[in-house]
């Protein structure tokens, strides 16, 4: 194999080492920046998966470095995000740091769980941190926001443990893995797919940031996984 078996392990490095610069950005108080870290991390640890797929590239190493490097990028990095940008110095700033130590939990579980080979069980840790870097970043787009989220001193460190719960809860949350085109099959990921073509002309015609349009679609992402869930039930 070569050369090749080190591809995607040097694509989760690349995962890993943009989560090192999320988290430096965020305690700089370089929130955008922070978060456009993590969305390179996301786009390299999607990435790492195809190369090992399409390469044949699997091994025990890489795995164990796939969670490594999502415990920095969509646990500690998104973790000080929320935490450096409260103002308020009483206890409840600390709350946030819990989504680094769920994180590490909900990977912890996924490792072992063999139910979430096709989907997932519980928020996926990219999906949590995108949550949180759109919505620090759109609080610095729209003074509004901020004036309400540093108002407020209690509303970042709710929204961080509700994303705590999400992260190890028991809902079925469905992954963009298509085995097939099928509508009986793909139900759910065709709609949210609709909701966020709807939610991106939203964006484009109401001028908006595109911080606001990530924030959307990771709110719909769980607004529909929690309502599927409810009905299934």
């Amino acid at each position: 194999m070569g050369i090749t078996k080190h591809i995607p392990n040097s694509i989760t490095s690349m995962n890993l080492l943009s989560g090192c610069f999320a988290t430096i950005f965020a305690l700089q108080g370089n929130f955008k920046t922070a978060f456009v870290c993590i969305i390179a991390g996301a786009v390299f640890d999607f990435c790492d998966g195809l190369a090992a797929r399409a390469l044949k590239a699997y091994s025990p190493m890489g795995k164990e470095l796939d969670s490594l490097a999502d415990m920095v990028t969509f646990g500690v990095a998104p973790a000080m995000i929320m935490f450096r940008f409260q103002a308020e110095a009483n206890f409840l700033v600390y709350l946030p740091l819990l989504i680094a130590v769920f994180s590490g939990l909900r990977l912890a579980k996924f490792n072992i769980d063999t139910r979430q080979s096709e989907n997932f069980i519980g928020l996926a840790t990219p999906s949590c941190a995108l949550i949180c870097g759109s919505l620090i970043y759109a609080s610095e787009m729209y003074p509004w926001l901020h004036a309400i989220l540093v108002a407020k001193s209690y509303i970042v460190p709710m929204i961080s443990l509700v994303l705590c719960y999400l992260l190890i809860c028991e809902i079925p949350m469905f992954s963009f893995k298509f085995k097939s085109l099928k509508w009986a099959d793909n139900s759910a990921r065709f709609t949210f797919l609709a909701l966020v073509a709807i939610l991106g002309i939203a964006t484009l015609v109401l001028g908006l940031n595109w911080s606001v349009f990530v924030l959307a679609v990771f709110t719909a992402y769980i607004l529909v996984n929690v309502i599927s869930a409810a009905f299934h039930k």
